[in-house]
């Protein structure tokens, strides 16, 4: 995964447990672990919005993009986008 979630870090630096911040926001426990861990595939905004609110931070305080390692082979061309050959 590119995107880094980097939740338990802002909750180290505001001193301030993951049931607390549930609390705050009014998200189950298990969907913030969830989220904390990186295993999220998702999030609403929201949700974003009340985490930065109760936590004083922006969403690029709690999200990073990381691209990946693994390089994409190039795509294929197709007939029309095939450059002729000279004759």
């Amino acid at each position: 995964m590119a995107t880094i979630v980097t939740l338990d870090v802002m909750l180290a630096k505001r001193k301030m447990s993951l049931t607390e911040l549930a609390e705050r926001v009014g998200i189950t426990l298990a969907n913030l672990s969830i989220l904390k861990n990186g295993r999220a595939r998702a999030i609403r905004f929201s949700t974003l919005e009340g985490i930065c609110r109760a936590l004083d931070c922006q969403p690029g305080d709690l999200l990073a993009y990381r691209p990946d390692d693994t390089p994409r082979p190039a795509p294929a061309l197709a007939p029309a986008d095939a450059v002729p050959s000279p004759v």
